[in-house]
């Protein structure tokens, strides 16, 4: 699984592997530390894209797309 972090500072954003769930990562642009949300802190749709192999995209709020 893949997620697409988005800095809550600068707004840019990458590809991460799942891993990073849970975990803080320094955004690569403008190095700003932050935590990408557990699975369980997202809405009910990222389960349903786990179960999928697909991709996540969590924004600066914390919302989940996919």
């Amino acid at each position: 699984m893949q997620i697409i972090a988005q800095c809550p500072s600068c707004g840019k954003g990458w590809l991460l592997k799942g891993e990073a769930v849970d975990c803080r990562v320094r955004c690569r642009y403008c190095g700003v530390l932050f935590k990408v949300p557990q699975l369980e802190e997202m809405p009910k749709a990222a389960e349903i894209i786990e179960e999928a192999k697909g991709e996540i995209y969590v924004d600066e709020g914390g919302n989940t797309y996919g």
